[in-house]
């Protein structure tokens, strides 16, 4: 980076400005698991860029398929007109959902798509006479994006702080996760009757004034919270009996991450909407997309004229066609590398290693499922800043950490070797050590 650079314009999502631009982590260019400074630094990326790069960065099929789409398409309206890689990308996303989640309507996030699946679940009921279905039901430590509506179903505090009280009729859950669970490997043996929350909810408000549940299968973003064994099939029976949609977010989850195409098939839960994106274009070009049950979509467009709008919702770069060509190309990757199957077969690895931390007697907890890992650190009374620190620790060390309060995550690529990611766990334990000295 130049001296005279200028960084005092962009202000920085999700950023300590002041704390970055006294001492900016700068980066020029990325290539596999890898990212590189200015003075080419190698830079080990332990997250995925962010959860978005399954296939790792710069991937050659991806960037020629993006090129070339960019020579003979850049954009088309999306509002009564159409182009093929919609229609195809579509097809192929239908090929990977659970059950009858064949119906694919595409945004442009992951905030995006959780803004739409709570009006589809809206419209939804609305379209079958029970309008009076409009609250909503989250999940402590869920994070549903930073929209209004997602920040609203969501359950992380501080990101609602200074933003009004959001939706209306807002419900939640607590987080799937107790004390009892600590140093958990996959998913926890107790902590199923959490669902029996929702049930409770409805008793309070009642069923018929629910109009869905919306979860995260892992909580991502709070730290890794694996669903207790039993927890989200009774999330399934609850709505089942209620009439309430039940909706995975699965932006994080998706594409992967757990060693399936979603969480719902790890976890052998078929819900009725999937929000999707990250991983969708291997965070090539931003995209979402929300997949739904086919009898929500045959709901709202039943009887309509041939004419007639059936969702007054879109957005201007729904379907863009280079997202869609990144998201094609990413798909194939995925499918010809065998990079769900590799992610499946990575995870004991990944597991191994972090659990290896356990001696660490600033290392509080450990969860991992997966190709994911979250690490709470007891927590620094003085400052509150440990995790803060420990991120700008590790990029000297050469790498990229995602942390969140005392906690951080793990989250590579689905292509790490064994030594890349035996290297992330040697630079996070010299960093850790520094703490008990």
């Amino acid at each position: 980076m130049a001296e005279n650079d200028n960084l005092e314009n962009y202000w920085m999502p999700f950023t300590a400005n002041a704390g970055f631009k006294s001492n900016p982590r700068m980066i020029e260019r990325a290539e596999g698991m890898y990212y590189y400074d200015a003075n080419g630094r190698k830079i080990l990326d332990s997250c995925a860029g962010l959860y978005t790069h399954a296939a790792g960065h710069c991937h050659p099929a991806i960037v020629n398929a993006v090129e070339a789409q960019l020579r003979s398409l850049d954009y088309a309206m999306a509002f009564q007109f159409g182009h093929s890689g919609a229609f195809e990308l579509a097809a192929r996303i239908a090929e990977l959902t659970p059950g009858n989640l064949d119906k694919v309507f595409f945004t442009n996030s992951g905030s995006e798509a959780v803004e739409t699946s709570l009006k589809i679940a809206l419209n939804y009921h609305a379209a079958g006479g029970e309008s009076q279905r409009v609250r909503f039901v989250g999940r402590e430590k869920g994070y549903h994006g930073v929209n209004f509506g997602g920040l609203s179903v969501g359950g992380i505090a501080r990101n609602k702080n200074g933003f009004a009280a959001g939706l209306p009729h807002v419900h939640h859950m607590r987080n799937a996760y107790s004390s009892d669970n600590f140093f958990s490997e996959g998913q926890p043996e107790t902590g199923y009757e959490f669902a029996d929350d929702l049930e409770q909810i409805v008793r309070t408000y009642g069923a018929d004034t629910i109009a869905a549940c919306i979860v995260e299968p892992i909580a991502g973003s709070a730290g890794v919270f694996v669903p207790p064994k039993g927890y989200l099939q009774r999330l399934r029976k609850i709505c089942d009996t209620h009439g309430i949609l039940l909706i995975f977010d699965e932006v994080i989850c998706g594409f992967g991450r757990t060693g399936e195409a979603f969480g719902a098939h790890a976890f052998d839960v078929i819900p009725d909407i999937i929000t999707m994106a990250k991983a969708l274009t291997n965070g090539t070009i931003p995209m979402g997309a929300v997949a739904l049950n086919t009898t929500i979509y045959d709901q709202i467009v039943a009887g309509k004229a041939e004419n007639t709008v059936e969702l007054f919702h879109g957005y201007t770069y729904s379907g863009h066609p280079v997202a869609c060509a990144a998201g094609l190309a990413a798909l194939n990757v995925y499918r010809d590398e065998g990079l769900f199957e590799r992610s499946k077969a990575l995870s004991s690895k990944l597991s191994a290693l972090v659990f290896g931390l356990r001696d660490l007697n600033i290392v509080r907890d450990i969860r991992s499922y997966g190709m994911l890992a979250g690490i709470d650190l007891e927590p620094d009374a003085a400052t509150g800043d440990r995790g803060y620190d420990l991120m700008r620790h590790c990029f000297e060390e050469g790498l990229v950490l995602r942390t969140s309060g005392d906690s951080f995550v793990l989250a590579p690529a689905l292509i790490a070797s064994n030594d890349q990611l035996e290297e992330m766990i040697a630079i996070i334990r010299k960093s850790l050590v520094r703490y008990m000295t």
